[in-house]
């Protein structure tokens, strides 16, 4: 199985602290943000990684060329940011043949399998499989309506939210989905291939699994405390 993990972000709400760092370096008790993550996506059962980089490349070139064990990892640089979609689109090679791949937000941090993910969309057999959660803060994030686990809805960070279903930047695809990503860029999952998949994607709700975006300082501090909590900023 292969993974996408997008992590091109210069991450400037982290600001100063990713001047000098790339956002997927960022170290959580310890542990780069990216580490976590291939770990967790090796022990799903991806073999196979590609992780986009823009931001300060060199220093994730380095880090990775001194990771040992799996999955195998291979990177792919944009000059210009591509956005989420339009990078899965540039790198639809990497993942062409496979029944399925996933793509995850390289900076949120989760302790949920996407094991679970890649095995809800192989028993839907359809385009896409979303991981979500509740939110209190529908207003900051992708909201999806749901119904008996059917995308009815998406929008994103809407200013009157319909729900309270946030999408968590866990993903599992058909590589199908590539036909539905326009090729001028920037293109978004979230403004861009999520509001196609409307009638045509599930859902998964991660539970219980601890979820947060470490994208600002206080979520960052939140994260080095107690690796617990679940939101958007």
């Amino acid at each position: 199985m292969k993974a996408v993990v997008l992590a091109a972000g210069v991450g400037s709400r982290l600001r100063p602290m990713t001047d000098h760092l790339p956002k997927c370096l960022v170290p959580v008790q310890g542990r780069a943000l990216l580490d976590l993550w291939l770990d967790s996506l090796a022990t799903a059962g991806v073999d196979e990684v590609l992780v986009n980089l823009h931001h300060l490349p060199d220093l994730v070139l380095e880090h990775l060329g001194r990771r040992v064990g799996p999955p195998a990892v291979v990177t792919a640089y944009e000059p210009r940011l591509l956005g989420s979609a339009g990078t899965l689109r540039a790198n639809s090679d990497f993942f062409a043949g496979e029944d399925l791949f996933l793509a995850v937000n390289g900076d949120n941090l989760t302790d949920f399998d996407p094991a679970l993910l890649a095995d809800a969309q192989r028993a839907s057999g359809g385009l896409a499989t979303l991981g979500v959660f509740r939110t209190p803060r529908p207003e900051a994030c992708g909201i999806v309506e749901a119904r008996d686990g059917l995308v009815v809805g998406f929008e994103e960070k809407p200013a009157v939210p319909r729900s309270d279903l946030a999408n968590a930047g866990l993903y599992a695809f058909s590589p199908e989905i590539v036909g539905l990503v326009r090729d001028d860029v920037p293109q978004d999952i979230g403004f861009h291939l999520l509001p196609q998949l409307v009638g045509r994607a599930r859902v998964l709700d991660i539970g219980d699994a601890f979820f947060l975006d470490i994208g600002t300082p206080e979520a960052y501090a939140v994260a080095e405390r107690e690796w617990g909590g679940v939101g958007c900023s």
